[in-house]
């Protein structure tokens, strides 16, 4: 039975909600306080990083940590200020830096990211954002074969979800990509990834052409979601109520209050992330890239090499720090000796982060209507079209093929 649905929130994950719930026979109204692709959607690192299942708090996190936060070339930072109330999160964040923990969640995570490239490709043809879509290598990096060696958890648990590369020493590295300088010597060459050579535009396209099937796009912020008998019957912005069926959460960061409001406790916070885009750089990689060793991306695009990564622990609300910024680009004139480029863009986001580094994805247990889908940390773009399709099926009643009790809702009550 067609339904009106309200897809809050136009990043990758809303505007592919919308149109699997559009091909499957609803009617949508796309909601965006921003506009479609202009938040964590436009900033991201641009990889379908499927190989990227590993979680941020592993073994040996409760050492590295407070090092890392001392050391400002090292990607990790903190708004000191910002401790107090992010203090409680950061337990229960931590508490999962132990091997079963990284294994539970590299399953789960699996189920959502590993057969990104597919999934896009499935979410866009036919929409005429598949242009952006390049299928390509994924290629980590390291300084020494030492330190590829030392990635013992990480092997192992790739390996264990289905997940092969390709080790390059030294020589057939240079053979592979000759732009990255003697400091890197050999790598692992993930196959059957891709890249998104405009993020930004790539979602603004999905949403025209979700727009162009009928969708209605509002620029608004939703305040709240109106219900009835435990039903919901409308969302609120602005002192207007908009009716709809059923209302989807995928508002990323800024999900958690508009889910306490439907009875969900989300432990979610903001990893600030940071990006700087070169302008025509003089050399530019093969593939998308991980350097290791600095823990940041470096991502071919449309005319520019995007470098982002980072982590900084600031909440919503802080204006951008000059640290990350200038870190990233020490970090490449590192690995990229001689590179210039003719213009740099600055860029900061909120990666939604919750405790166990797994997304919500699900309907609220005491709203009927009431689904959401956020909190997909550093993997949204790689996972946004499989959770769209997720949500759709669940709203039409379906059974997805997949275990969903990794994203319940109500797991943390």
């Amino acid at each position: 039975m067609a339904k009106t649905v309200a897809v809050i929130g136009a990043g990758i994950v809303g505007v592919s909600t919308a149109i699997w719930l559009q091909r499957d026979g609803h009617e949508v109204i796309l909601i965006d306080k921003a506009g479609p692709g202009e938040g964590t959607s436009h900033g991201n690192g641009g990889v379908l990083a499927s190989c990227s299942v590993m979680p941020v708090p592993a073994p040996g996190l409760w050492t590295k940590a407070p090092k890392m936060l001392l050391d400002p070339n090292q990607p990790l930072f903190m708004r000191w200020s910002y401790l107090p109330k992010i203090a409680p999160w950061l337990m229960q964040f931590m508490s999962h830096a132990n091997a079963p923990a990284v294994r539970k969640r590299a399953a789960a995570a699996t189920a959502i990211i590993g057969d990104s490239l597919a999934d896009h490709q499935a979410l866009a043809t036919g929409t005429g954002a598949d242009k952006w879509i390049v299928p390509a290598d994924y290629v980590w990096l390291y300084n020494s074969r030492a330190d590829y060696d030392a990635d013992t958890l990480g092997q192992e648990v790739r390996r264990e979800n289905g997940f092969d590369w390709e080790f390059l020493d030294e020589p057939a590295f240079r053979a592979y990509d000759p732009a990255f300088g003697p400091e890197i010597t050999c790598a692992a060459r993930f196959p059957g990834h891709g890249r998104i050579a405009d993020p930004g535009r790539y979602v603004k396209d999905l949403a025209a052409h979700a727009q162009a099937q009928g969708a209605r796009l509002v620029i608004g912020e939703v305040s709240d979601i109106a219900r009835e008998a435990g039903r919901v019957t409308g969302v609120r912005i602005g002192g207007e109520t908009i009716p709809c069926d059923v209302a989807v959460l995928t508002a990323g960061a800024w999900s958690a209050k508009l889910a306490a409001k439907l009875g969900v406790k989300a432990p979610l916070e903001s990893e600030r992330g940071y990006h700087l885009e070169l302008y025509e750089p003089s050399v530019m990689p093969r593939s998308p890239v991980m350097v290791t060793s600095g823990k940041f991306v470096a991502t071919p695009m449309d005319g520019r090499l995007r470098l982002a990564g980072i982590v900084e622990l600031g909440g919503l609300d802080a204006p951008p720090s000059r640290a990350p910024f200038a870190l990233l680009e020490r970090q490449i004139r590192k690995a990229i000796p001689g590179l210039s480029w003719k213009k740099t863009v600055e860029w900061m986001g909120h990666r939604p982060s919750m405790a166990d580094s797994l997304p919500i994805i699900g309907e609220a247990p005491s709203v009927k209507g009431a689904f959401m889908g956020f909190g997909h940390d550093h993997v949204g773009l790689t996972g946004g079209p499989k959770t769209g399709r997720l949500l759709s099926q669940l709203i039409g009643g379906k059974t997805p093929n997949i275990n969903l009790a990794p994203y319940a809702p109500d797991r943390f009550h």
